[in-house]
């Protein structure tokens, strides 16, 4: 099967959740199949990126995608289109010539396309299918963002834009043979709003890569909790904010020796630091040291979609997780079970002092999350189920 896969990020290195998920679903489609692939270059890219890259592909292409404060500043071009803002400030007339090109030379049999930003894409390719991998329902997002707003203006603003995105959505993925979403609560809401095309939509959740993620002895460091995400994710920098301004004091209330560590680019965010008990590590090449050694890994968010990996890798890792509900939203795991959840902020920080002060505590969870991640979320099944679902369809039309 002949397989045009067209990428939002460049998938290599898969250190962050969009390039590890993209990563995994070509490597899943590449083991038996021939791939050529088409990629916005998100990032500055090394050589020897792209020549694993071209270890998995017959062909590589890259296109720069330019950030969106870079893009067309007139709010007049996206409020006049039907479609939204983003979609038509950042739509790249060089990766449509691209695609176009390596389509009509390729001959693919079937074009996988990942996210709204790159799905436009593939549609214009006249292969017999399209796949799109959703993601994450960006309308969902705005809608969220929309009921969470006080002011009337800006409240305006995100319901027009969740509207705007809601109908975008709802005629593009429309036009797909398969969509695939993360997680069972995303399939139900594809199915409302795409009617009559519910066997269309595919379940395929994000996982973790348990060979890649193990223990390997790491000792724990007392006291020691864990953030991993990049505070450039504005979900990712609200969660620490309200969770140092509204959590981490009640913490170190109870327990002053407690410290905070958060990895990822800070992209200059600033934050309260709570003299000296924070440490911004900025990007580290190896996650997993980190996350090992801590007593607990928190997870506060209260904004975003899709299913959180910071989670999985924690509990592949065997740390302890202490969540928001919106944190743990799309994973099929029990609170008390598996992880921690506390919504508020008093709860919140008892909850993580719990896991600071009984490690017998955290040991169960983390046994108990070990075992549902390797029953639901290891890659190793994940890929073959995505791979299979793809080879189903071409096969059946």
């Amino acid at each position: 099967m002949k397989v045009l896969f067209l990428s939002t990020w460049f998938p290599y290195p898969p250190d962050q959740g969009s390039r590890i998920r993209a990563y995994q679903l070509l490597r899943a489609l590449s083991a038996h199949h021939d791939l050529a692939l088409v990629s916005f270059e998100d990032q500055p890219l090394q050589p020897a990126w792209i020549d694993h890259m071209r270890q998995l592909c017959r062909s590589v292409d890259i296109v720069r995608r330019r950030p969106f404060a870079d893009l067309d500043p007139s709010p007049w071009r996206g409020a006049l289109s039907r479609r939204p803002r983003a979609v038509v400030a950042g739509y790249s007339r060089e990766m449509e010539t691209r695609v176009r090109e390596v389509g009509e030379a390729w001959g693919p049999d079937v074009v996988v396309s990942l996210t709204f930003v790159t799905a436009p894409y593939a549609l214009q390719v006249p292969a017999p299918h399209h796949v799109v991998d959703v993601d994450n329902l960006t309308a969902q997002m705005l809608a969220e963002a929309f009921r969470q707003e006080t002011r009337w203006a800006p409240r305006l603003r995100r319901y027009l834009a969740y509207r705007k995105f809601r109908s975008y959505e709802r005629q593009l993925f429309g036009r797909f043979d398969l969509c695939l979403v993360t997680s069972p609560r995303d399939v139900e809401r594809l199915a409302g709003e795409i009617p009559g095309r519910s066997s269309r939509i595919g379940l395929v959740p994000n996982g973790v890569d348990l060979d890649f993620n193990q223990r390997g002895g790491i000792a724990r460091t007392p006291n020691q909790l864990v953030f991993s995400g990049a505070l450039t994710y504005e979900p990712n920098l609200d969660a620490m904010r309200y969770f140092l301004e509204r959590v981490f004091p009640q913490v170190l209330a109870e327990e002053s020796q407690a410290r905070l560590l958060i990895t990822g680019r800070t992209g200059g965010a600033a934050l309260p630091m709570s003299n000296g008990h924070v440490t911004l590590t900025g990007h580290l090449e190896d996650i997993r040291p980190t996350v090992a050694g801590s007593a607990a890994s928190v997870v506060p968010l209260r904004k975003g979609a899709g299913t959180r990996l910071k989670i999985l890798e924690a509990m592949a890792l065997g740390t302890p997780v202490v969540s928001t509900t919106k944190g743990a939203e799309g994973l099929e795991v029990d609170p008390g079970v598996h992880l921690l959840i506390a919504d508020e902020p008093g709860l919140f920080a008892r909850e993580t002092v719990r896991l600071l002060r009984q490690p017998d505590l955290g040991q169960q969870l983390a046994e108990q999350a070990h075992a549902r991640v390797r029953q639901k979320y290891d890659w190793a099944h994940i890929r073959d189920a995505f791979c299979s679902m793809v080879e189903t369809l071409v096969e059946r039309q």
